[in-house]
């Protein structure tokens, strides 16, 4: 079933937070002190207790609130309103302080001026003798 047809169902949407935060039933298990298979219990129970409810939200970093109100339509809602919002990381401006031709030309020349002065060199030594 999906959230859309029981939308008071905390344990579903405990479910979809923690895997939107990229977080595995073990884990949170772990930061609860308990076994991965209560937690599985926990996001399939309709209802939970406010104790742990409380610790779920501290854990998955939201409120208590914010699961209970939690909706995919928001969230898909709030991600197509911001992903192209020219605010956000898509603005910052990663390029170089340098032309990287200009780098590749410079050690160009510094190869043949070495390859030259060791030409210069072997011929003075063949010179010498």
């Amino acid at each position: 079933m999906s959230t859309l047809t029981k939308p008071n169902h905390i344990g579903r949407k405990i479910s979809r937070i923690r895997e939107l935060r990229d977080m595995k039933q073990e884990a949170l298990a772990q930061a609860l002190g308990t076994s991965q298979q209560t937690v599985s219990a926990i996001e399939n129970s309709e209802t939970i207790d406010d104790e742990k409810l409380q610790a779920i939200a501290e854990i998955l970093g939201v409120t208590v609130e914010g699961i209970k109100n939690f909706s995919e339509e928001a969230v898909l809602n709030i991600i197509g309103n911001t992903i192209n919002n020219h605010d956000n990381a898509s603005s910052f401006n990663y390029s170089c302080t340098f032309n990287p031709l200009d780098k590749m030309v410079e050690l160009f020349e510094r190869l043949v001026q070495a390859e030259k002065d060791k030409v210069e060199y072997l011929e003075k030594l063949l010179k010498g003798k």
